[in-house]
């Protein structure tokens, strides 16, 4: 297997939400956590590990100077090329960042041949290390791709549109998913391209995309129950628990 690392490897990292259930003006991402805006520990993380060459912000139209100047010159993230408006919806905001991501690959010659590896990440999941971005990588340089995800603790039912249970799926064969979702570049630009082209909007991630537009399996890599994603304000305290914690 080739070295991974010496390949030319890409982030997007997605900021274009705008997080309704924090019940907050600010963007759930640009909220205070620990001294820092959530997405600064995000960005962090991609900035420290060294599988990892540049880094895509996808961020609203209206925020792109915010994250210039308060979190990317703020914290003198130097892996982060290029700030990007996103879409309207997720996967446009992916879509931009893989255009994006092209544009860079095409610079430098014979990269896609080599097999460059493209992560996409949350930029709410502030949490997000070094062990799982390994892991991922790894995986998806066996597999062409994977996500980041845990098994399932509760047991989980699935209802009617009036709430009555209908089916108990074997919590066995159910993961959580979490980001970063890595894939071989080639095969997520052009499952990206197929979708977009077909006008397709019925996907909540990246890795839908990939099992509806390629052959290729999608193969779960252990996360972490830290790596959570800020939704609501009891999500931030959690957060701020575990960086505490770690701190000590």
């Amino acid at each position: 297997m080739p070295d991974l690392k010496k390949a030319y490897n890409v982030a997007i990292v997605l900021s274009a939400g705008r997080g309704s259930r924090m019940h907050t003006q600010t963007p759930k991402q640009y909220l205070d956590l620990c001294g820092k805006p959530v997405i600064a520990w995000s960005l962090g993380a991609f900035e420290a590990f060294d599988g990892v060459d540049d880094v895509i912000l996808v961020s609203a139209p209206e925020d792109i100077e915010y994250c210039r100047s308060e979190v990317v010159e703020a914290y003198g993230l130097r892996k982060v090329r290029s700030i990007i408006p996103g879409g309207a919806e997720r996967y446009l905001s992916v879509w931009e960042g893989l255009k994006e991501a092209k544009r860079m690959l095409d610079q430098r010659q014979g990269c896609l041949a080599d097999g460059g590896f493209l992560f996409v990440h949350d930029g709410a999941r502030p949490l997000v290390d070094s062990a799982i971005l390994e892991r991922t990588l790894a995986d998806a340089g066996k597999y062409h791709a994977c996500v980041a995800a845990m098994p399932v603790k509760d047991t989980i039912k699935v209802v009617d549109e009036a709430g009555f249970a209908v089916q108990t799926p074997d919590r066995r064969l159910l993961w959580q998913i979490q980001t970063p979702q890595v894939f071989s570049f080639p095969l997520v630009y052009e499952a990206y391209r197929k979708l977009v082209d077909e006008g397709i909007s019925e996907v909540t991630d990246d890795a839908m995309v990939v099992e509806r537009e390629t052959e290729i399996r999608v193969k779960m890599t252990e996360g972490s129950w830290r790596n959570l994603k800020i939704t609501t304000p009891e999500d931030l305290e959690i957060a701020r628990l575990f960086l505490r914690q770690a701190a000590e």
